[in-house]
């Protein structure tokens, strides 16, 4: 079997190119430690997300008495302070007429907000109906009824704007770990690619040039 010559006009001047130098990866710059640095950085930026959203709906579910509850017919004794707005919730399978009283504090004490505000505990949801602004501190008895059974309960004046922004805060804290963690493993990457090209660069012998063919 013939075997054929690999260099038909003769060896190169100087032989075969050197093989690239060998680069130990310890020896790069940045050091692989950022690709830790961009992991803890992800998971530390995802875990305040996590917080911030477990804060804010316990936040939303310590809004309602839930302990206190009553049902429709009863009446119960809470203290208002004034100038603190208190809302009143329904729990209620279906649309049904509510109506609800504090005999003691004057008309006009407790209106009907314009919009509607519900929190789901559990199997049960809990719809705001009524607001409660009293003129001056002190226990009073609020009594309320439903056409429906019904369990009503007091609780704090939703804070709408706070939740939305517990949220926005939350969502910016994930994408804010995906961008620096992504961010630091490219220009981790991209740089220790240049250096390594850099030092191999550095390292390669000069090209040696022998006589040339007859």
């Amino acid at each position: 079997m013939a075997i054929q010559n690999p260099y038909p006009w003769g060896p190169p001047y100087g032989g075969p190119p050197p093989p690239p130098a060998s680069i130990p990866a310890k020896d790069l710059r940045p050091r692989r430690v950022w690709y830790l640095v961009a992991a803890l950085l992800g998971l530390v930026l995802a875990g305040v997300g996590i917080a911030v959203i477990v804060v804010t709906v316990q936040n939303t579910v310590d809004s309602i008495d839930t302990a206190r509850s009553f049902s429709s017919g009863d009446s119960r004794t809470f203290a208002f302070v004034q100038g603190k707005t208190k809302a009143i919730y329904v729990s209620q399978s279906g649309q049904g007429q509510v109506d609800c009283r504090i005999p003691a504090l004057p008309p006009g004490s407790i209106t009907q907000p314009t919009s509607s505000f519900r929190i789901t505990l559990g199997s049960r949801s809990w719809d705001r109906v009524f607001e409660v602004k009293p003129v001056s501190s002190g226990d009073y008895t609020l009594t309320c009824t439903s056409e429906r059974p019904a369990e009503f309960a007091l609780g704090d004046k939703p804070q709408v704007g706070a939740t939305i922004g517990g949220i926005a805060a939350a969502i910016g804290c994930f994408l804010a770990a995906v961008a620096a963690t992504v961010s630091i493993v490219i220009v981790t990457a991209v740089r220790r690619t240049r250096h390594r090209h850099r030092l191999a660069t550095a390292l390669a012998p000069p090209p040696q040039w022998g006589p040339p063919p007859r």
